[in-house]
């Protein structure tokens, strides 16, 4: 419903309620009869004392009235004025008797605020004025007087009708009860009825307004208060009533932004609706730009992409056996374009055609490749028999020759010479199988969804955001940006690369710690170099029918198995961003390790 339809079915609820202001008999004039001066006999005899019985009245004000007006000095006085025309002392206090009259008038009117009934006092000596003196200046300013205290009673009845029906006249009508009263004052500067009813009128705009806020019609609120502000310009009753709704919306807006969040707190599809939900009230009530509706936002797009963890943040779970598994970064959810462009140096078929790939949902990686130390728990937990130990050998780096080649008694335990390698180096000599089984343990150890990441998720991370051809830009990478092929790397025999990124040195001549070079933007260490790395698809030789949601591409039964990133041994054209290969799942060596992916 649109505001101004709400402010109009409100209003006319307002009909229903009691009347505002109670309409008395009092409160109406019935006419008044024309004044005649009662009937006095005055003789010789009597004049005397009849002239002081009439001063006697006239001080003690009683003028023309009383329980026998006979006795009051205005009757008095113009008896005895017919009866002695040229008394000089009778026409004095016959004039007296008059200004005093007219004193008592204007009294009268002066009393209406305090009780209605004056009015008719002031029409009653109104009546005996017209008939002593009908041109006397005073009695005519009298008069008039009367008159417009006369208009202001009629426009404050119809004023306190048109309060009674609802009819407040916010927007300016002639037959509203504003309007009413403002007249009332313009014929009575000061009329304390009007003065009460542009009060009650104001109150009234105020309700409309409370009631309002408390269907969380905000809108509607603020334009009943601008309407009341008008009523009575420079009170503070708008002001203190503007500073309750306004609290009162802050603490609504706060308990929704509040219930909100309690919603996510379990981050299930339910709870993301009813979330929702709450946002949408609160874009209903809130002002533009609060704050509390930025906070739920963000957390609603933090929960539907992240869960209970947020973009960038690192944690670890706990493992049922006892320890921690390894430490993983939450990735951004957003899109990318897989794969390399035709006009891309040293890029091949297999790398095309380029496509977009957008996740939905984050999901997190680990921040270095899975090392000795982390495979050896699961070897303890598991007496699990890697792929190299069962068959004996794998394929290692020889000093001598400078070249890799198969050697026996050589499997996870050691490094890319074959020597027993440091619980803080990538494990090494590890096959397809081997690393999915780890990634199955942790998921039995932690109760949560551990895997090899698809090749689309491996591209995406070791981007990070960019779309160029290394992942840290186009030209030789910057320094301590990872281990990598170097022009001024030497081997401790004293060999240097023939194909390797001139001017460029890491100083490591086969795999580094994990986690010794500079993450990338999100975090993640040595993705694009230190040891090529094991990801969850079958090879195949485009991406002509590749899923287009990142999933990893997999086909029963394969026996080639992809391999993403660059290692310490790889030419720079195989360290590109794009660059993909695929090998038998069940080889092994000096130069392929893997690391994890968590969902979330």
């Amino acid at each position: 419903m649109a505001a101004c339809g709400r402010r109009e079915k409100e209003a006319d609820k307002a009909a229903d309620r009691a009347p505002l202001v109670t309409i008395g008999a009092d409160q109406s004039v019935s006419p008044v009869p024309a004044w005649q001066a009662p009937r006095v006999e005055v003789t010789a005899a009597n004049a005397g004392a009849l002239r002081k019985r009439a001063e006697a009245a006239l001080k003690a004000g009683q003028l023309y009235g009383g329980t026998d007006p006979a006795a009051a000095a205005i009757p008095l006085f113009l008896a005895l004025k017919q009866h002695a025309p040229d008394d000089a002392r009778i026409a004095r206090g016959l004039r007296e008797a008059q200004l005093a009259l007219v004193d008592e008038g204007r009294e009268a009117l002066a009393a209406i605020d305090e009780d209605p009934e004056e009015l008719r006092h002031a029409h009653e000596v109104a009546a005996v004025a017209r008939f002593l003196a009908p041109g006397d200046a005073r009695v005519e300013a009298f008069l008039d007087r009367l008159d417009r205290a006369d208009e202001a009673a009629r426009a404050n009845r119809l004023g306190e009708l048109a309060l009674n029906e609802a009819r407040l006249g916010e927007k300016g009508e002639a037959n509203g009860a504003i309007a009413y009263f403002r007249e009332a004052l313009r014929e009575r500067p000061g009329d304390t009825r009007a003065q009460q009813g542009l009060a009650a009128a104001e109150s009234a705009l105020i309700r409309r307004a409370e009631k309002a806020a408390d269907a969380d019609d905000y809108d509607s609120a603020a334009y009943w208060l601008d309407a009341a502000a008008g009523v009575r310009p420079g009170f503070a009753t708008v002001d203190d009533a503007r500073e309750r709704i306004a609290m009162q919306r802050v603490m609504r807006v706060n308990g929704l932004r509040d219930a909100g969040i309690t919603e996510l707190a379990t981050p299930t599809a339910a709870g993301l609706r009813r979330a929702r939900e709450r946002l949408a009230q609160l874009l209903r009530i809130a002002a533009p730009g609060d704050p509390s509706v930025v906070e739920l936002r963000t957390r609603i797009e933090i929960a539907a992409h992240y869960g209970l963890f947020r973009p960038g943040q690192a944690f670890t779970d706990a493992l049922s056996n006892g320890g921690r598994g390894p430490q993983m970064v939450v990735v951004p959810h957003g899109a990318f374009r897989m794969g390399a462009p035709e006009s891309e140096v040293g890029a091949g078929a297999e790398e095309r055609p380029v496509r977009n790939i957008r996740f939905e949902r984050g999901f997190a990686i680990s921040r270095t490749e899975v090392t000795v130390g982390e495979f050896r728990r699961f070897v303890a937990a598991t007496r699990h028999r890697a792929r190299s130990t069962r068959r004996g050998y794998s394929t290692i780096y020889d000093a001598r020759s400078g070249n890799f080649v198969r050697a026996g008694n050589v499997d996870w335990h050691d490094d890319y010479g074959g020597r027993p390698a440091a619980d803080n180096m990538p494990v090494l000599h590890i096959s397809a199988g081997d690393a999915a089984k780890y990634a199955q343990w942790l998921s039995a150890q932690t109760g949560q969804r551990y895997r090899l990441p698809s090749e689309a998720e491996f591209e995406y991370v070791l981007r990070a955001g960019g779309q160029t051809r290394y992942p840290w830009g186009d030209g030789a990478p910057p320094i301590k940006a990872g281990n990598f092929t170097g022009g001024i790397d030497i081997s401790p025999s004293g060999r240097r690369w023939t194909n390797a990124f001139v001017g460029y040195g890491d100083r490591s001549w086969g795999p580094a710690l994990a986690g010794s070079y500079q993450p990338n933007r999100w975090g993640v260490h040595d993705i694009a170099g230190n040891v090529s790395e094991w990801v969850e698809d079958c090879w195949h030789g485009n991406f002509r029918r590749a899923p287009r949601d990142g999933r990893p591409w997999v086909n029963p039964g394969c026996r080639t198995q992809v391999i993403r990133g660059g290692s310490w041994a790889s030419s720079p054209a195989h360290t590109r961003s794009a660059w993909r290969q695929g090998t038998d799942v069940n080889n092994t060596s000096a130069r392929i390790g893997f690391r994890v992916v968590r969902d979330i």
